[in-house]
């Protein structure tokens, strides 16, 4: 299973983290956060990180201009939606060359129609706990609503991913989870990972010998 370590802030720490070697790491680029690393993080700094971690913009009801700016600017192969973007949207990204990651937040109930625009023009579907503050609350949805999932899109998994979730993965083997997304709940404080826990945890997801 795949690892991104999302909401990366700091240059030290996102740095540290790099060495662990996740498959995505996720840089917010939506003011209102406290994970926003627009002033924190410089495209060089962003673009210098090793190239097998593919880089993803985190954007939240940005103009598309924008989003295909910053990922420019930035080096970023990838793109996670978490608003309202539209399916042409997400296509117009996706024709830019960028792996397109479209968010769903879910609540006590999913309504599963509304994927299906989205299906022909995102390479993963994200699923996190539906809050006001689009993502990093650390809480979780019920899983078993994933059940009801077509698994026609790979999934990444998000909302409260901690160390004590790696049991109840086996009760999801139906379901088809890409990789999960961990933030909030390994920090020390908004955008700042504790890099000792997330390499153990990278660790606990590696298949055994």
């Amino acid at each position: 299973m795949k690892l991104k370590v999302c909401g990366m802030k700091y240059p030290d720490n996102a740095g540290a983290v790099a060495t662990l070697a996740p498959d995505y790491m996720g840089f917010i680029f939506y003011k209102p956060s406290k994970r926003y690393c627009g002033e924190t993080l410089t495209p060089e700094f962003v673009k210098a990180l090793p190239a097998s971690i593919i880089k993803t913009g985190v954007f939240v009801n940005e103009s598309l201009e924008e989003v295909l700016r910053i990922c420019s600017a930035y080096g970023f192969k990838a793109v996670q939606l978490h608003g309202h973007e539209t399916p042409e949207f997400c296509l117009a990204c996706k024709k830019d060359g960028l792996e397109v990651i479209k968010v769903f937040h879910v609540g006590e109930i999913m309504d599963w129609s509304i994927l299906e625009p989205y299906k022909k023009v995102a390479d993963y579907f994200l699923f996190d706990t539906k809050t006001p503050e689009y993502g990093g609350s650390g809480n979780r949805f019920n899983w078993e609503i994933l059940k009801e999932y077509d698994n026609k899109i790979p999934l990444f998994l998000s909302g409260g991913i901690d160390e004590s979730i790696l049991s109840e993965l086996n009760t999801l083997s139906s379901v088809n989870i890409y990789a999960l997304d961990i933030n909030s709940r390994f920090e020390l404080e908004p955008g700042l990972k504790d890099v000792e826990r997330v390499r153990k945890f990278a660790q606990s997801l590696k298949p055994k010998a």
